[in-house]
């Protein structure tokens, strides 16, 4: 029997950083799940190496993918695990843009935690969950705790679900991978800057459509002047009431039906 689940992009309504812990930024941000983009994971029972098997387009090695890595972290607590998956391979229909600020990676290891976690009835709690999936991605608990809307700090850790209308969000990603880190490493040098509690109070409150209509795109997104300073053909891309999704490359609206 194949088991299958949706694998959702996000988008970040808006993106500050809030200061520097060890070696990352801690943020403040509203990522919105997006309802019309996703992977789909399933396994299927189909299994020639009998080892683990990724099978999808992905950028990068195997054991770099944030699936593999769910996968061991799971593996250690519950040995059945190892062996389902030398019978079953991992399947990802990818739709989601990799490089792009759509944390599809991160969504992959999540979404893979929980069907897991579900399967092998682990019964862990989504905070568990939440803190396997931290040690693996940034983004991977706010995927964990599967809500349409959430404001995201600390590093990534703390997630509270906002209520807000589901939104409909559409995306646009250029064929530009950015890289995050070169990015983070221009904004350290040259625009550096952490929001204030008060503008952090008051972006958490509003909600997404009211922050989109306040900010334009370089407010709205600390990330935005240093992926232009380093990927400057992201200005071609640029477009009244479009807005830039994490590092990139991706520029998203939210039609008004939403």
């Amino acid at each position: 029997m194949n088991i299958s689940a949706k694998s959702y992009a996000k988008v970040n309504i808006f993106l500050k950083i809030a200061g520097k812990r060890d070696n990352y930024h801690e943020l403040v941000s509203r990522f919105v799940r997006v309802k019309n983009l996703y992977d789909t994971i399933t396994f299927i029972p189909e299994n020639p190496n009998n080892e683990f098997n990724l099978i999808g387009d992905f950028g990068c090695d195997t054991k770099k993918n944030t699936i593999y890595k769910a996968f061991l972290a799971l593996r250690d607590n519950c040995p059945k695990i190892d062996a389902y998956f030398r019978i079953y391979s991992i399947k990802v229909d990818k739709k989601i843009p990799e490089f792009a600020g759509l944390g599809g990676g991160s969504s992959n290891a999540a979404t893979f935690l929980i069907m897991a976690n579900k399967l092998f009835d682990l019964y862990y709690s989504k905070e568990k969950l939440a803190k396997i999936g931290a040690k693996i991605g940034a983004d991977v608990p706010f995927f964990i705790y599967e809500y349409d809307s959430a404001n995201v700090t600390g590093i990534g850790e703390i997630v509270e679900k906002y209520e807000e209308d589901i939104l409909d969000i559409e995306v646009m990603t250029p064929k530009i991978e950015c890289d995050t880190g070169k990015i983070f490493t221009s904004f350290r040098n040259k625009f550096y800057k952490e929001v204030s509690q008060e503008e952090r109070d008051l972006l958490l409150s509003l909600s997404s459509k009211d922050i989109l209509n306040k900010l334009d795109i370089s407010n709205a997104n600390d990330l935005y002047k240093p992926a232009l300073d380093t990927y400057p053909q992201l200005k071609e891309y640029e477009k009244k009431d479009w807005f830039f999704s994490g590092s990139g490359s991706s520029f998203f609206k939210v039609n008004n039906n939403g």
